[in-house]
């Protein structure tokens, strides 16, 4: 027996199985030609100042983001089906079939109810508790922000440490401005990936979009979080990029060992929203998987996944 959310995503599902990839490009074009043309432009400008997920160019008739999307839906329905039945709350499973259904029809009404209004940005209070003994480590710290709001949320005496990593001097540079004042904080300026070493990267005009590369302007030190934290992690906070997947293969000891809460960007790619929580559940069992949504009404960004350990 199918509540109302269940219903609602079971047809979404089978509609998109009840056609074929160049049938699903066919109907999301539709759909988002329907949209104002202001929308249209809006989405366009938004997507093409990222390279995360395919251009639009509505002047040359250039869709890739939708062909994108639509050769995922043809070749992976299943997985998120199987993605909606592994979360672990109505708000999650909401949040999922509102993003599927942006996507594929470009329905803003369903995305603009899952937005978040209450909890700040990764720290869901329903979900997410700590104690003295956290040990909070934030993989794209940027300035600080969400190492303050992870704070301001839980408490001063909320966490044993917090260990921060970022990229670019001058966001470190701020950051250390902006955390002074809070006790046992320790900044590192270090990129967390697969391998230890030295990475790449072009300073991006927008220094919160800052990613790691083969090749790049500026260098800087490559680490394993498994490698370069020998003690229990009990929390990690991921948003660098487009880089989490890598990040979180470079922690696996930890993954299986710690089982940490892992609070994890899923948007950066048009795959990561599956293939990250299937990547987690390989080296631990022992998570319970739940969505939260932060970003607008109009394309679905912002997403984040938090894996909790079971006994939570």
């Amino acid at each position: 027996m199918y509540n109302y959310i269940d219903k609602q995503f079971l047809q979404l599902i089978d509609d998109i199985k009840s056609k074929n990839k160049m049938q699903i490009y066919s109907h999301m074009l539709e759909k988002f030609k329907s949209v104002p043309i202001l929308t249209q432009v809006s989405i366009q400008l938004f997507l093409n100042k990222f390279n995360y997920w395919g251009k639009i160019e509505i002047e040359n008739s250039n869709y890739e983001m939708i062909e994108n999307k639509a050769e995922i839906f043809a070749k992976r329905i299943d997985e998120y089906v199987e993605l909606y039945n592994n979360l672990s709350d109505y708000k999650s499973k909401y949040i999922l079939f509102s993003i599927l259904n942006n996507f594929y029809n470009f329905d803003f009404t369903n995305l603009k109810n899952c937005m978040e209004h209450i909890f700040k940005h990764y720290f869901d209070l329903d979900l997410i508790d700590t104690n003295e003994n956290e040990v909070f480590v934030d993989v794209g710290a940027f300035t600080g922000d969400s190492t303050i709001d992870f704070i301001s949320s839980f408490g001063e005496n909320s966490y044993k440490k917090i260990l921060c990593y970022e990229i670019c001097k001058e966001n470190i540079e701020k950051m250390q401005k902006n955390l002074k004042n809070y006790k046992n904080i320790y900044i590192f300026e270090k990129a967390v990936t697969n391998f230890n070493g030295t990475t790449h990267f072009d300073k991006s005009l927008d220094l919160s979009t800052n990613s790691t590369q083969e090749n790049g302007e500026l260098s800087v030190d490559a680490v394993k979080l498994d490698d370069d934290i020998t003690e229990k992690i009990t929390m990690v906070k991921m948003d660098i990029e487009g880089g989490e997947m890598n990040a979180l293969i470079g922690m696996k000891n930890h993954i299986n060992n710690d089982t940490p809460t892992l609070l994890i960007s899923v948007y950066h790619n048009n795959t990561d929203l599956l293939d990250i929580p299937k990547y987690i559940s390989t080296i631990n069992k022992n998570y319970n998987y739940h969505l939260r949504y932060y970003g607008g009404p109009y394309y679905a960004t912002e997403i984040v996944l938090i894996a909790l350990a079971k006994h939570q």
